[in-house]
């Protein structure tokens, strides 16, 4: 049997990669009422001609107060799903398969947009009143979450289910919730940001389980032969925090309600949180996670050379290498790491002749 390297197909369920490179969502800050644009349909677009096995649009929020910011993605109304088709269209023509991530932004809502700052917009500024599994702020500061009631978190978990609906009536192929990042799911997993006392706090069983019902319910919904993929936060980087320990116990259950893939990333929950920096800094979360709980992970985060992608996937640390910046900077990066691996790896025909050398 041949090694698995960075440019074997994977197959999960029904869905075959054609390579084991994906475009992480990359939040793209370019919408009005959550609607995608032109922006998107390039953005997304020039990505899957670039080579990319799978593209996945940005983190689309499940209501419009789950939003980062007012120029954020929405899959909150039937009315957003014809631009999303369109982009997922354009995408699967390509050869890759077009993947959508879920979210809420929960207490990290409300913001300004990076290039303005990103920090708080008030409410007289067009803000809006964030929630929270407590009422902790993000920042010292910042506007007072309101904790959400069981009823209203029923209720986001219906969202949820929801959106997962709008996406597939777009023609996605591939979901993943976002639990990591220090938004919503996040906040429930760590008893940094959730100090409930009820079902939905305390305990590791407890502070997980608005995380559990979203995925059974979203589970519920997406198509069994479609690939469901969930990111988490595996640390949050700071003493009595969530950790490597509680995400691995997490994966386990994961998998057992229909979860495929694990995204493994890290931090973001809290602004203090001791960041290890390095070449790759997530990947022996993906490496322990995969080993431990006996599901696929993706591994994301600076990962920026062909030989550094094409080695995480040889050493079995991940399954899939989940690219960011640097798609930002060449939209065509497979094309060129095939050419850097020597791996033969044609590019639409259409853009031959720039790779005939």
């Amino acid at each position: 049997m041949a090694e698995v390297n960075l440019f074997s197909p994977l197959t999960i369920r029904g869905v075959t990669l054609r390579n084991r490179i994906a475009v992480s969502p990359m939040c793209q800050y370019s919408c009005e009422d959550g609607f995608a644009t032109d922006w998107h349909l390039v953005h997304l677009g020039s990505r899957a001609v670039g080579g990319a096995a799978m593209v996945m649009a940005e983190a689309a929020a499940v209501e419009a107060r789950g939003r980062i910011s007012p120029g954020d993605l929405g899959i909150y109304k039937d009315e957003h799903i014809a631009p999303l088709a369109r982009a997922a269209e354009f995408v699967k023509k390509m050869g890759a398969v077009a993947g959508i991530q879920i979210a809420h932004a929960g207490r990290k809502a409300s913001c300004r947009v990076p290039w303005e700052g990103g920090l708080a917009l008030p409410q007289a500024a067009g803000g809006w009143q964030t929630v929270a599994p407590s009422d902790v702020p993000f920042l010292a500061g910042d506007p007072v979450p309101t904790a959400l009631n069981q009823a209203e978190i029923h209720d986001i978990t219906k969202a949820f289910a929801a959106a997962a609906r709008r996406a597939l009536a777009a023609g996605f192929e591939l979901l993943e919730i976002h639990g990591a990042h220090g938004y919503l799911s996040h906040e429930f997993l760590s008893p940094l940001s959730n100090l409930r006392t009820d079902q939905y706090g305390g305990s590791f069983e407890n502070r997980v389980r608005f995380l559990v019902e979203t995925t059974e319910a979203v589970r519920a919904v997406w198509p069994g032969h479609l690939p469901l993929f969930v990111r988490i936060s595996a640390t949050d980087w700071k003493e009595g925090g969530w950790d490597i320990d509680e995400a691995v116990e997490l994966a386990k259950i994961l998998k057992t309600k229909g979860v495929d893939l694990i995204d493994c990333s890290a931090g973001a929950l809290v602004p203090d949180g001791k960041f290890q920096p390095g070449t790759g800094p997530n990947i022996p979360f993906a490496d322990r996670i995969r080993r431990e709980a006996g599901i696929a992970t993706g591994a994301v985060g600076m990962i920026t050379e062909p030989h550094q992608a094409d080695g995480i996937i040889r050493s079995g640390s991940a399954d899939l290498v989940l690219i960011a910046r640097q798609f930002l900077r060449d939209p065509y990066w497979p094309l060129h790491a095939a050419k850097t691996l020597g791996v033969e790896f044609k590019p639409p025909v259409q853009y031959a002749r720039a790779f005939l050398a």
